[in-house]
């Protein structure tokens, strides 16, 4: 597997579809509603486009599990995972905390990872065994231990029904116990942030794989435990994802357990 073509290929797709966010960043949106506030604009539809164009241009034989458009078919065993806009809710309200997520499988495990903010211009890679940067500058998560010492982050499904009344029980435990809680609305960022030691841990909910598979590798690479709310194994593929700089991790995933 030649890495640094799939590398070269993400880092330039992206750099196109950051282009086509920062156009469209602060201007009217078209929005259509997926879900009562499940969102998606022009924008989220362009940078998809665009990064499954030249995807597919370098690597036509290749699979693609994108947010907006689904799979377009390829070979089983070389997936690209694809958000083309994470945060559209706050990318529609003016809000900077948003970005676009490109990640690379090979039979199914996770190899490369890519997360950029095309604002704020920060750029998160990872690369299965070969770390993780920012900006080009390894990154590693915090050496913070106590858990009310730790800032953690969360985010909320957009089908909240189902599910209030244990979401709020532990985000209730969590706030309690930790130094702060934020809820930013980008699970790829947050994952990010982990990474750097901006947050001492994150969990969420209900995800999609292409909320976490760049962020995935991000944060593991940076040496983040990565796993479900019972401290079980995570995959792309669970409804449930805590990812933390590993000296809180059990702590956090028993206040998680209900």
């Amino acid at each position: 597997m030649d890495l640094e073509s799939i590398r070269a290929v993400a880092l330039a797709s992206a750099a196109r579809a950051g282009e086509i966010l920062r156009h469209y960043w602060g201007k009217r949106h078209t929005i259509e509603k997926k879900g009562p506030i499940d969102l998606v604009t022009e924008a989220d539809l362009a940078s998809e486009r665009t990064i499954i164009q030249l995807i597919r241009l370098a690597f036509p034989e290749h699979k693609v599990l994108a947010e907006e458009s689904g799979i377009t078919l390829g070979s089983d065993s070389h997936e690209w995972i694809i958000d083309p806009l994470d945060g559209t809710t706050n990318y529609a309200h003016g809000l900077p905390e948003f970005c676009l997520s490109v990640a690379f499988a090979y039979e199914g495990k996770l190899l490369f990872g890519l997360v950029l903010n095309p604002v704020t211009e920060e750029l998160f890679c990872g690369a299965t065994g070969h770390g993780a940067t920012l900006n080009d500058q390894p990154i590693r998560v915090s050496r913070t231990q106590p858990l009310n010492e730790s800032l953690l982050v969360t985010g909320f499904p957009y089908k909240l029904s189902p599910v209030i009344n244990p979401l709020m029980e532990r985000f209730k435990r969590c706030l309690m116990a930790a130094q702060g809680v934020r809820r930013l609305g980008s699970a790829a960022l947050d994952l990010c942030y982990v990474a750097c030691g901006r947050f001492e841990g994150f969990w969420e909910q209900d995800l999609a794989p292409w909320d976490t598979a760049a962020g995935l590798v991000i944060a593991q690479e940076a040496g983040a435990s990565v796993s479900d709310f019972s401290n079980q194994p995570y995959a792309i593929e669970n409804k449930e994802i805590l990812a933390t700089n590993g000296l809180i991790h059990e702590e956090l995933a028993n206040l998680l357990r209900l």
